[in-house]
């Protein structure tokens, strides 16, 4: 009995120093994986796995690694890429929609296609379009092609699209879901350095319940969500 009492405090001092869920906020993540240096943690609550702090890029790192993309915004393979998004937002949005690509990158192709279509769109990139009166707006509908895997405090940029969605508007995201756990070191979303969190399907339900938005998932790596209230 006196040794189990013992390791009271250590166990105590263990799970104080686990970090919290930096997407739900649930305290003592579970430790995921170590790969080649790089720590994992797994939420128990919404499955999220987040790539530990210490191992995030800093801006000019992350920067300089999006310079090396070549996303043109006219290139037919890109843009049938992105209009796996685009293509379920344009059946669900009405007319003239004004919207926002969040992290929209150095080729905002699926803004330039929703926009052909008729719907304004206005964009963010805090490295490519970094000028943030757009985000004193609010949007009837908000796209993040790619994006979400890049956000370091996942939990606060969802709290922020949900400030910059009009009640009714609609999210539209894409993003790789998270594989099977046995497959997670080779995962080729995972060698992407700023991939920083990863998503399951029930990650996202779980984001749009705590927000108490609607989810649907139209097709695989593809969600869209809607914020409730507006006019019919």
């Amino acid at each position: 009995m006196m040794a189990s009492h013992g390791t009271l405090p250590a166990v105590a001092q263990a799970e104080a120093s686990r970090p919290s869920c930096r997407l739900c906020g649930r305290p003592g993540l579970g430790a995921f994986a170590t790969i080649r240096q790089q720590t994992y943690w797994r939420c128990q609550g919404c499955e999220a796995v987040l790539l530990d702090e210490s191992c995030l890029l800093s801006g000019p790192e992350e920067h300089a690694y999006y310079d090396l993309h070549e996303n043109e915004v006219n290139d037919p393979g890109y843009r049938a890429f992105v209009a796996r998004l685009g293509d379920p937002m344009l059946q669900r949005l009405k007319p003239g929609s004004q919207g926002l690509d969040y992290g929209c990158g150095p080729g905002p192709a699926l803004a330039t296609m929703l926009g052909e279509h008729g719907h304004a769109v206005s964009l963010y990139d805090p490295f490519f379009q970094p000028d943030t009166a757009v985000l004193d707006r609010s949007y009837d509908f908000i796209i993040c092609c790619e994006v979400a895997e890049h956000f370091h405090r996942p939990g606060d940029e969802f709290a922020r699209l949900d400030r910059l969605l009009r009640p009714g508007g609609l999210l539209g995201l894409m993003t790789c879901f998270r594989t099977e756990d046995r497959l997670f070191a080779n995962w080729h979303y995972r060698h992407d350095p700023t991939h920083v969190v990863f998503y399951r399907e029930e990650t996202l339900r779980n984001v749009a319940t705590r927000l108490g938005w609607s989810c649907d998932i139209p097709r695989k790596d593809v969600v869209i969500m809607g914020k409730p209230g507006g006019t019919a």
